[in-house]
């Protein structure tokens, strides 16, 4: 169905929405690769909220060659008016005579409408072309659009022998500059870092992309049950912070809450029935935010209780050649009462990032934590 030379050009497209990797939340990541004749007469990728889409941008470089040509995009051209308008319109405008996408978008919004809008305009539509490549690129936003909930990736360093912090909590540092640079690199592509008290008060975390190239930092949420932030963290230092609580309201107190509003902290009461903050409910908040991908930087009491609430969908560990002994662990999780009630894995990768090892996995769907 598609040759070597559709292939190419796909992946054309989705390295061109690479390029919006960093700026386009809450949208997708989104290329256009335009070809008439066999040669490339226009190219596009959506940048931000806003501004034109890869297709119009796309469009605009082919001018008239857009006539009868062949359209090859990351995602379903959208369909309905939003901030920008229908790109599926523009297409049919512009006389193109073939679209072939990725994947279909998974906004209810559009959701196949797209694609059913070009051929009922009588153009050729072909879908699923490097499917699994455009959904990774946009997992965030597929897992919006879907459960309602960000996509979930949880960093962790440790040594060899999973020893995350001395039993004291020291750990800087485990692992090499080289791998703390890669784990900058993605948190530049998350929408927001997430961290809980424990390491607040451990560390003092800015938690900034810094030391590698971005345009925008990630926003910042704090998992708190009791509110025990110090309002000279650094953490609150020059943004806000969405701090997620359990304590009710009126515990707060007017002079508190004050306080910590004037430092930076947007304050939300989700209280489970055991006192603590409600972890699947901050997650749909999070998403009810338009937050994509979510990176976690936490200890491992917050890493345990994530993976138990079935928040975390993706591993990011770096090991380390060392060896500590004893120290914390990378998960606080209750023992599994047998081998069919683990936490079951799927690899991703494994890579070296300067002397560590960088493994990659995903918790399997049917594992009891998903």
């Amino acid at each position: 169905m598609y040759s070597d030379s559709d292939r190419a050009l796909m992946a054309r497209a989705l390295v061109l929405a690479k390029n919006g990797m960093y700026t386009t939340t809450p949208n997708p990541r989104v290329g256009c690769v335009i070809v008439r004749d066999g040669q490339v007469v226009g190219e596009g990728w959506h940048r931000q909220t806003g501004e034109p889409h890869a297709e119009l941008l796309a469009l605009a470089q082919a001018g008239g060659k857009a006539k009868g040509a062949t359209v090859y995009v990351s995602l379903e051209p959208c369909s309905h008016q939003g901030r920008t308008p229908p790109c599926t319109d523009i297409l049919i405008e512009a006389s193109v005579g073939c679209v072939i996408a990725a994947m279909e978008d998974p906004n209810p919004l559009v959701n196949g409408q797209g694609l059913e809008r070009l051929r009922a305009a009588g153009i050729d539509v072909r879908c699923g072309l490097m499917e699994q490549e455009a959904i990774e690129l946009n997992i965030g936003f597929v897992s919006r659009m879907t459960r309602g909930t960000p996509w979930t990736r949880l960093k962790i360093a440790a040594s060899l022998d999973g020893i995350t912090a001395l039993p004291d909590g020291r750990s800087k540092w485990i692992t090499s500059e080289a791998a703390r640079a890669d784990g900058h690199r993605w948190r530049a592509r998350a929408c927001a870092i997430v961290t809980g008290i424990g390491t607040v008060k451990a560390d003092n975390p800015h938690l900034t992309v810094r030391g590698v190239p971005t345009s925008r930092q990630p926003a910042k949420v704090l998992i708190d049950s009791r509110l025990e932030v110090n309002p000279a963290a650094e953490l609150l230092r020059d943004s806000k912070v969405i701090v997620i609580h359990a304590l009710p309201v009126a515990a707060v107190g007017a002079e508190r809450a004050a306080r910590l509003q004037e430092a930076g902290c947007e304050l939300v009461s989700l209280p489970d029935e055991r006192g603590k903050v409600d972890l699947p409910a901050a997650w749909r908040e999070l998403g009810r935010r338009e937050l994509n991908e979510l990176h976690i930087e936490a200890g491992h009491k917050l890493n345990g209780s994530l993976i138990a609430a079935g928040c975390v969908d993706e591993l990011l560990v770096y090991l380390a050649p060392s060896l500590l002994g004893q120290g914390q662990q990378l998960f606080n999780l209750p023992p599994a009462a047998d081998l069919e009630s683990r936490v079951r894995l799927s690899w991703l990768d494994v890579d070296r990032v300067g002397d560590d090892l960088r493994l990659r996995a995903r918790l399997l769907s049917d594992s009891p934590a998903a």
